[in-house]
């Protein structure tokens, strides 16, 4: 039994390629976005020396 519409021709992988790799672009978008804004906090608080080590 063939089922009808489940082959795609070669416009079905372009779609699928045109989308991974809009979805990679974003993702990485995201990423570096995140790595930025723990990064800047991060280096502020590396300044203050106004709370002690934490000892075991």
């Amino acid at each position: 039994m063939k089922r009808q519409g489940t082959q795609r021709g070669q416009g079905g992988t372009d779609d699928k390629e045109a989308r991974l790799k809009a979805a990679l672009k974003s993702n990485l978008a995201r990423r570096k976005a995140q790595a930025r804004a723990r990064k800047t906090p991060a280096d502020d608080t590396s300044q203050d020396k106004s709370t002690p080590p934490n000892e075991d």
